[in-house]
Parts: C-alpha cells; structure tokens; sequence
C-alpha cells in the first residue's frame, strides 16, 4: 500500500529543489560569499556558478558548474586551462547549459587569457631571463600550439614594443632572420629577445632551437643588434638557449 502522506506532488518536488540555493545560509550562496569574503575565497565551482548564473528546476548552478569541470574527466584543483578548449557544443551537453550560457563562459575564458599577456604600454625594464619568463608564463604556458614572440628593447633594456612573429602552424625553427629583424630594423631598436613555448611543458632546447638561434644572433649582429636572450617557456618551467 502507498504511503499517501509522504508523496508529493511533481511541483512540490521540483519546488525543493529549485530553493536549494535559497534555502543555504548567505555565508555559502556563490554571490553573497564574494561579496563577503571577495573571490579568492570562492572555489572554482563557485565562481563558475556565478557565471552559470542560474541552474535548473533540478540542479543549482554550483552543481551545473561541478558538472563542467567533469567534462571528460578533465577536472584538475589548481589547472583550469582546458575549458579554454570546450566548444558550444560540448557545454551544452550539459541539461541546463545552453548556447548562450556556453558563449558567456567561452567568452570569459577568453578574457582570462587576455588578461594574462603582458601589456605593452608600460615602461618595463629587462635585467635577466627569468624577468622574460615571469613576463610570458601565464600567457604561454597555456598554448598548445607553438607561438614565437620578439621583444624588442631600447639601449636601456626598457620594451619598446612585442611582436607576435610565429603561431601554431608555423614552423619556428625555420623562420628566415629577416621575418624576425623586420620590426627591430624598421624601429631602429638596439637590442632584442626571442621567446617561445614546448607545448609539450618541457623548456628543454632543441636542437633545431640552437640552430635558429644562432642564425638569428648572427644576422642581428650584421645590423647592429644584440639578441640578448632567447627564452623557451613550459609548464612554469624556463630554459634559456644560451645556458648551454
């Protein structure tokens, strides 16, 4: 015999549920924590539910959010890079993700990315290696293409500029040195550096790395310029090609 006094209704159960978040203390609902705490505090969930916005008449965003940082078991503690590779399509596999959510968290990813390239704008003086490692980790240590940038110095070891000289696709180790002295000549610049990432984590240089290199001090020479470094990023590891 059904035990009449204990069901309830599909709308009473889906109005449980829809007031879990409600239901918590503000101490642990997602915005009232950051507003409280600020958003260091928050756990990654948290912060994507803030994001999510809103869940579903079954699920909270902070569970919504779990569910995304399980897409393809690819959930890490302190690596979030990979939901710089979820597409549309794959965050609205999620029930309660749809496209105009997926395209608000893609876009935040984005920004997130952006935020961490160095800005051109400022005076910022080079003294050694790691103050180029330090300057590119946070932006290339994410890549999974190879990038190659110069940047280019005045006589008092201040950016004058950053240029983009090779991307995924392009083959680094072959480039000719007059693709990379372009700028340098045109600006009249007196010194110069190369950076670039292994996406496979490991800074080690190549051999092809030395190689490139070496042609790229030479031709520099010619023209009055000093390539001072050459800096291989990997996952919060650097090498320089000249610590041979």
């Amino acid at each position: 015999m059904k035990n009449w006094g204990a069901q309830k209704t599909k709308k009473e159960r889906t109005n449980n549920m829809s007031m879990k978040m409600k239901e918590l203390p503000e101490s642990e609902r997602p915005y009232e924590k950051l507003e409280m705490y600020g958003a260091e505090k928050l756990s990654n969930s948290e912060l994507l539910a803030i994001i999510i916005k809103c869940g579903t008449k079954e699920e909270t965003s902070v569970t919504l959010a779990q569910k995304i940082l399980n897409l393809k078991g690819k959930q890490q503690i302190d690596d979030l890079r990979f939901l710089q590779d979820i597409s549309i399509e794959e965050f609205t596999t999620i029930k309660g993700i749809g496209k105009i959510k997926a395209i608000q968290l893609i876009a935040t990813c984005e920004l997130a990315k952006r935020m961490s390239k160095p800005i051109n704008s400022l005076k910022i003086v080079i003294k050694n290696t790691k103050d180029i490692a330090d300057l590119f980790m946070d932006e290339l240590k994410y890549e999974k293409r190879e990038v190659a940038k110069l940047v280019i110095l005045n006589s008092k070891n201040v950016i004058l500029k950053i240029v983009d000289i090779a991307l995924g696709g392009s083959n680094f180790a072959t480039m000719e040195p007059k693709i990379v002295l372009h700028e340098p000549i045109k600006m009249g610049a007196q010194k110069i550096v190369l950076v670039h990432n292994h996406p496979s984590g490991d800074p080690t240089p190549s051999k092809s790395d030395f190689q490139m290199t070496d042609r790229i001090y030479e031709s520099a020479d010619i023209m009055g310029i000093t390539l001072l470094d050459h800096v291989i990023i990997g996952d919060n590891k650097f090498k320089s090609v000249f610590q041979k």
